[in-house]
């Protein structure tokens, strides 16, 4: 009984475990602004940006409403600054980008 309980337990474990290892669009998101906009943008709640003419990404809501970002990173950033990559983004990048942005609000 003993053991018949003991794996019907490990069982549930693995099959759950997946479930909490997959990571959330906010977590790809934060990953994914680490990874590309960190080098200019502060990412964090708290960071100055390495960059002094980039503003922190948890101001970018002061400028613009996230919702509307959504365009322009689909048909790519360019702006008038050689510093700052012309990049474009997947449809699930952005949905993970803008998931992580609204967490920074």
């Amino acid at each position: 009984m003993l053991q018949s309980t003991l794996r019907h337990g490990l069982i549930g474990l693995l099959l759950i475990t997946p479930a909490f290892a997959a990571p959330t669009a906010e977590q790809r998101g934060k990953a994914f602004a680490r990874a590309k906009c960190a080098r200019c943008h502060a990412t964090d709640r708290v960071s100055e940006s390495p960059l002094k003419i980039a503003p922190p990404l948890r101001a970018l809501h002061q400028r613009y409403p996230i919702e509307t970002l959504g365009e322009a990173l689909a048909e790519g950033i360019y702006t008038g600054h050689a510093d700052m990559p012309a990049f474009e983004l997947s449809p699930d990048q952005i949905h993970d980008l803008l998931s992580y942005l609204k967490t920074l609000e």
